[in-house]
Order: C-alpha cells, then structure tokens, then sequence
C-alpha cells in the first residue's frame, strides 16, 4: 500500500453506483440493446459484473458490426428514463457537502456519455461541487486509461500523484488509479470478493460517506 497523504489535495469520483444507484436503469438499457441484436438478456448479476467500459469499447466487442445500431437501442431507452430513475445513495450528498466545506477540490470520472452525465449532475443540483465532470469520449482514452483522471484536474495547479484520490466502487476504478498514480478508494457497502482486485488492489476501502468522512476527519460527519 501507498504512503498516504494526511488529506488529499483532490477527489475524483467514478459516477454510477459510487455517488448514484444506476444499475437498474443501465441494466435495462443494456438488455433493450442485447434483445434488440437478437441475444439473451442479462441478469443483473451479469449486468454488475460485465458493465464496466465505455459503450464504445464494450460494444464492438459484444455486437461487432452491428454495435453503432445497438448503442442507438441503448441510448434511446436510457434518455427516456434515467433522470426520472435517477437517486443519489445514501449519505453522499452530505459527504459532498462536507469535502466541499473542507476547501477539497472533487471532480467526476466516468465511462457514461458526457453529456448525460453532466445532465445528471445537474439534475441533482451537484454541479457546484465538481470543477470539472468528464464522461465517455470527453478524453482521447476513457478509463482505465489515465487521461480522464488528468483532464478532471485541469482547472487546478494539482498534478496527479498520491495527494489525489479516485474513490470508485469497481476494479476498472482502481485499474485508472493506478494507471494515474494516484491513490485508489472503493467506496461501496459490499466488501471486496475473493481475487476481485488482484491486478490493483484499493489503497482504502469504506463501506459509506460517513466512514470517509471520518477519515478525512471533517467536521460534521
């Protein structure tokens, strides 16, 4: 494990299912597009294990030619429901609150489309907490690369290294971290599987905002 600094300079946040429960709307937007390409849908145990690129990478792979007409099937069904499906988990909001009072700059990682992520947080009325929110395609790679991690620092001074935190719940979220140098932190109430994260392990783990709150010892929480 990585020699940690006292408080971070910066947080970074994956999106989906670290700050907001989103499984059921991607879960039945993915399955509209597996059953519209002629394929058995998804459990949603499946769904929370494969979900993890952007569509963009995942989907040649699973529909090949035919990925640009499934991504469309996706898409179509998530815009017509996700803002009204939309929820943030228990006790972020007020963990957001408390970084944010604590003078810690916070940006947003993640692998949804850009715009519809950025209409998310809007939705939420959290766009005053970030500096910066990158999505799918706003970087030359998507995560696990580590060029989302550096574009979500731009408006600061901060160079990534181990002052910056990239809190997510899955492995691709620790495989980015490492891939940027900076320090990785699962955020998420089920604890770690067996072998989940043996290519990069998270450098801390918390079950909740208020157990990272603590942490981080701000006031409050």
């Amino acid at each position: 494990m990585m020699a940690l600094s006292p408080r971070p300079r910066a947080i970074i946040f994956d999106w989906d299912n670290t700050l907001v429960d989103s499984w059921s709307t991607i879960h039945a937007a993915n399955n509209a597009a597996l059953v519209a390409m002629g394929q058995e849908p998804w459990t949603m145990a499946q769904s929370e294990v494969r979900v993890r690129k952007s569509l963009a990478e995942a989907y040649p792979e699973l529909f090949g030619e035919r990925w640009e007409e499934a991504r469309e099937v996706f898409y179509s069904h998530f815009r017509a429901n996700h803002l009204a499906q939309l929820a943030s988990l228990e006790g972020r909001v007020e963990m957001l609150g408390a970084i944010a009072q604590a003078g810690i700059y916070m940006g947003v990682v993640s692998n949804k489309d850009g715009d519809l992520l950025r209409d998310e947080v809007a939705y939420l009325g959290w766009a005053e907490y970030f500096g910066k929110v990158i999505g799918a395609n706003d970087a030359v790679r998507d995560k696990p690369a580590p060029e989302p991690i550096h574009l979500s620092l731009e408006p600061t001074d901060i160079i990534a290294g181990r002052d910056v935190w990239f809190v997510g719940d899955t492995d691709i979220d620790m495989d980015c971290a490492a891939a940027a140098g900076v320090t990785a932190v699962l955020l998420r109430e089920k604890p770690p599987k067996t072998d989940e994260f043996d290519a990069n392990a998270p450098d801390l783990i918390f079950e909740n905002g208020k157990k990272f709150c603590a942490f981080l010892a701000l006031a409050g929480n």
